[in-house]
């Protein structure tokens, strides 16, 4: 029973670490698309308010919401692993 529990406090610090830096590193991805975007086009907004604007935009999405299948995956496919292993 103590490993049980060592894996799953190692597996969350570990999805834990993941999803902040895959977290970070989209967000940063999706600023630089929108600061290229604002100095393609011309925009009635200056540079800051149209990258926040689309920012919240972003936080609201499904790509945002989809980074926490990081969380969810993992223990999925531990379960499945575990029934394949002791039932088939």
């Amino acid at each position: 029973m103590l490993g049980l529990l060592r894996l799953v406090v190692i597996l969350l610090i570990v999805q834990t670490i993941v999803y902040v830096a895959l977290s970070l590193y989209s967000r940063n991805v999706r600023r630089q698309k929108l600061m290229d975007r604002w100095a393609e086009m011309e925009f009635p907004v200056d540079q800051e308010t149209f990258v926040q604007r689309g920012l919240t935009r972003y936080d609201n999405s499904l790509r945002r919401k989809l980074i926490l299948g990081v969380y969810i995956l993992p223990w999925i496919a531990i379960s499945v692993l575990i029934y394949v292993v002791n039932f088939k």
